[in-house]
């Protein structure tokens, strides 16, 4: 890692895990292996905050462990990156173990419980998916019949997500994500739940 970290892919150790790294991993990773319209990838780190912030929308009271869990969720692609779903169903077991001891060791690293609650991680899947419909219908060229197909209708507009839809320059990216996770951290550093 560019932290000077050596990460140990098959016995990751949390105490390996810089937020920083993730950051920078992420904002080089991009969504749909890269075919979405725009002049810059639609990258992890991108989409990442724009999960939590439609999770934040399903649910206002979600506390800020659950919010830092959605943020990184995807957190583990900093290190083996975005395959489209069915490469990884083809890969199997391999490709999910990996992932999840990686995404454990992230977990414990921030503080986070490991295992991760139901509820996040309910809470996680349904914003990821209206996430990838936004994100299929705004930047790679599904219509929206199709993406309701695909990922079912979205609860939430496109309009409410401001710019978090507009693919940005790697570097904006990764301080997006930086941003985010800081002021989660804060909010939770002051006693937020």
């Amino acid at each position: 890692m560019l932290s000077g970290r050596r990460l140990n892919l098959i016995d990751p150790s949390p105490l390996d895990i810089e937020i920083e790294d993730i950051a920078h991993g992420l904002a080089r990773v991009a969504r749909w292996n890269g075919q979405t319209t725009g002049e810059h990838i639609f990258s992890v780190a991108q989409h990442s905050v724009l999960v939590e912030a439609i999770a934040q929308q399903i649910n206002p009271r979600a506390g800020v462990k659950t919010r830092l869990f959605v943020l990184l969720h995807d957190a583990a692609e900093y290190v083996i990156g975005d395959m489209i779903s069915p490469f990884k169903a083809m890969i199997g077991e391999p490709y999910r173990g990996a992932e999840a001891r990686l995404l454990a060791s992230i977990m414990t690293r921030f503080s986070l419980p490991n295992p991760v609650p139901k509820l996040a991680q309910d809470l996680a899947k349904k914003a990821d998916r209206m996430a990838a419909w936004h994100e299929a219908t705004v930047l790679a060229g599904f219509g929206r019949e199709e993406a309701d197909d695909v990922f079912g209708a979205p609860d939430v507009g496109s309009k409410a997500l401001g710019t978090l839809l507009a693919p940005m320059p790697v570097g904006e990216a990764q301080a997006l994500f930086l941003s985010r996770f800081n002021s989660l951290n804060a909010e939770r550093a002051k006693g937020g739940v």
